[in-house]
């Protein structure tokens, strides 16, 4: 028996509001065998490849965690916004870091998830908070303002 779409996407919905390093194991039970994944740093396929980029997700941030704000769905794909906050190991680890983005994801005949592209400003989100390349970068985007 296949669930409904809407419970497939609840499904991912709830697996990003709760990852953590151990439930990156269930990705394989999420996504399929050959699914698409890219984000600004990351173009991959497979789910051992996909398994590697949450890894390091883990290793670079402390208390990742996605708060899930829309979701649209529409046949066999769907459409998140979403916020990822973090605090940063490298750097600054009391502030709490937000990164606003948003993801589309299609599925598969078997309902798992065959595309996932997450789509977010590097530069704005994530470059322009850190320390040294923050000040260069407000400085490019007020020259090119």
């Amino acid at each position: 028996m296949t669930l409904p779409r809407s419970q497939h996407l609840a499904r991912v919905i709830t697996f990003f509001e709760t990852i953590d390093p151990a439930s990156t194991e269930q990705i394989d039970a999420l996504y399929s065998a050959d699914a698409f994944f890219k984000d600004p740093f990351n173009e991959v396929r497979g789910i051992p490849d996909i398994k590697r980029i949450f890894a390091h997700m883990f290793a670079q941030v402390e208390a990742p965690r996605f708060i899930v704000l829309e979701a649209i769905e529409q046949g066999d794909a769907a459409f998140l916004a979403w916020e990822f906050r973090f605090r940063m190991r490298r750097f600054d680890t009391k502030t709490e870091q937000v990164i606003r983005g948003s993801t589309h994801i299609r599925f598969d005949a078997d309902a798992r998830v065959a595309y996932h592209r997450d789509y977010w400003d590097a530069a704005e989100e994530l470059y322009e908070k850190l320390p040294v390349l923050g000040g260069l970068m407000r400085f490019l985007k007020r020259q090119a303002g």
